[in-house]
């Protein structure tokens, strides 16, 4: 496929999506999801990706859907760009938020993901990234769960996603006034992690992904990344225990357990030899394809 709402790039290891609508502050659109979900699969079926940095070009991330259609923009009768398509729908026939496919998507991928706000996220410009691993911001950034200011509701599996990361008390104050914040509240709130000047931002999303891609098990990573995600949801930390279980089972005696051991002996750098594409275990909590 040949990007034209987004840049794609891997460079030593690292892949960044780069939003690039700047002349409408990198606005949501049908094309930008299909690119988007392809260069996860991308992402995924590529082993020489470690990790994964989304960020905007101009002075935005994203500032949500583009409005260009007026007030049709999300009636699914009229408008192309608000769903997911004629061909996926839900079981009752209802087209699929399209915005949920990206978020699913990104949920789905077996790379840690880090989300870099330039500037303005707002709308399906932040609810999409609430699957990412980590969230960093600038301190121009700006936040927005705009929906009921709109007359619809929190999309992208964010009644799923936001109250787990933020707790339901700030996801609904955010949620129910609709109001636009600043980056210290998203970081007092738990949004964000860290909050740079803008210049600092880039090379703060990098020198994490960098730690992770030059020190850390692929296989590892991705499977504790679908723990993690997973347990969020486990009934009990019982359940969370039989998944970590049969993980310890099926990666203790594994080719990466073993160099990780004896690099750590021999105080050198560990040079781990398995693939997320071929030696993912079969243990690894799996999320559906849909």
């Amino acid at each position: 496929m040949t990007y034209t709402e987004i840049e794609y790039e891997v460079r030593d290891g690292i892949a960044t999506i780069t939003l690039n609508r700047p002349h409408r502050m990198n606005a949501y659109t049908y094309t930008m999801r299909a690119e988007m979900l392809d260069a996860f699969d991308r992402i995924d079926a590529d082993d020489d990706v470690r990790v994964v940095v989304v960020t905007g070009a101009g002075k935005a991330f994203c500032a949500g859907a583009d409005l260009g259609g007026g007030g049709d923009t999300f009636n699914k009768d009229k408008s192309h760009d608000m769903f997911a398509g004629e061909d996926d729908v839900l079981e009752d026939g209802t087209p699929r938020d399209g915005g949920g496919t990206v978020a699913l998507r990104i949920a789905r991928c077996l790379k840690p993901v880090i989300g870099a706000f330039n500037g303005a996220a707002v709308g399906v410009g932040v609810t999409m990234t609430l699957p990412m691993d980590v969230r960093l911001a600038s301190e121009k950034a700006k936040f927005g769960f705009v929906f009921a200011r709109r007359g619809i509701v929190t999309e992208a599996a964010s009644s799923w996603f936001l109250p787990r990361l933020v707790g339901i008390a700030q996801a609904m104050e955010w949620a129910a006034t609709g109001r636009v914040f600043d980056a210290r509240e998203a970081l007092d709130g738990g949004l964000v992690s860290r909050v740079y000047p803008p210049d600092e931002l880039l090379p703060a999303a990098y020198a994490l992904a960098r730690e992770i891609a030059d020190n850390t098990s692929a296989v590892s990573v991705a499977a504790i990344r679908r723990l993690m995600w997973s347990g969020l949801s486990a009934p009990s930390p019982w359940d969370a225990h039989v998944n970590d279980s049969r993980l310890m089972a099926a990666l203790g005696g594994a080719p990466d357990a073993a160099e990780g051991v004896t690099s750590f002996l021999e105080k050198r750098p560990a040079e781990f030899p398995m693939r997320v594409s071929k030696d993912l275990p079969g243990e690894v909590p799996d999320w559906p394809v849909r």
